[in-house]
């Protein structure tokens, strides 16, 4: 009875974290969203885009390609399937093979309804590479958070130790940070894509997990 009691109550927590999550995150996306339709983040935006391609160097602009590059969509694709060989095959997990594949999955298809409302076209300051398609939010950014923050998930509820926890969320971060980076470096972004972006990955994540929460609740 204390073993099942103390493990609802961390599933309850699980999800009462994610469900704060979500709700944050949407609240700062909307927050952004205002400040980008109102003009206001203009100012900001063009500041911090000459700070960052202050730092322009050949060397540099290879290594943001390539973390440019670690956000594309075929990268994604192909984490995503190994994902789901690990997931289906190996740990025999399907419910949490479900929640990768919707939440990878939808996500691409959220970013660009928001990306159709908002048709903000792509800055033009000093562009390193050449893009198509309106600017936010990141679609690049969203990916990356949405596909390594869901992994981080999956694989923190099986791995035990707290050091190894303690590293996918480093380098799920900063993988994830480093990308947004590039997006501006490169000169195809806003830096309010590239939060917005996050923030809507956040919330998406943050809703999915608690669906996901609840219903392994019920089920268990």
């Amino acid at each position: 009875m204390e073993t099942g009691a103390k493990t609802g109550m961390i599933e309850r927590s699980h999800w009462r974290r994610a469900s704060t999550w979500a709700v944050l995150s949407a609240a700062m996306f909307i927050y952004v969203c205002v400040i980008v339709l109102a003009g206001k983040a203009g100012y900001i935006d063009d500041n911090l885009i000459r700070i960052v391609q202050g730092w322009e160097s050949p060397g540099l602009t290879d290594l943001m390609e390539t973390f440019t590059w670690l956000g594309s969509t075929n990268v994604a694709i192909i984490i995503a399937l190994v994902a789901i060989v690990v997931l289906a095959v190996l740990l025999k997990h399907r419910m949490e093979l479900v929640l990768f594949v919707l939440v990878v999955g939808l996500a691409p298809l959220l970013n660009r309804l928001i990306k159709s409302i908002f048709e903000r076209e792509r800055p033009t300051l000093h562009r390193l590479i050449e893009e198509v398609g309106y600017s936010f939010p990141s679609g690049h950014s969203m990916s990356a958070f949405t596909v390594y923050g869901i992994l981080v998930y999956l694989l923190w509820r099986h791995v035990p130790s707290a050091w190894g926890r303690a590293l996918m969320i480093v380098i799920g971060l900063a993988l994830t940070l480093f990308i947004g980076i590039s997006r501006i470096y490169l000169g195809v972004h806003y830096p309010s894509d590239v939060i917005g972006g996050y923030l809507l990955s956040g919330a998406w994540i943050g809703l999915s997990i608690e669906v996901f929460e609840r219903t392994v609740r019920r089920k268990g």
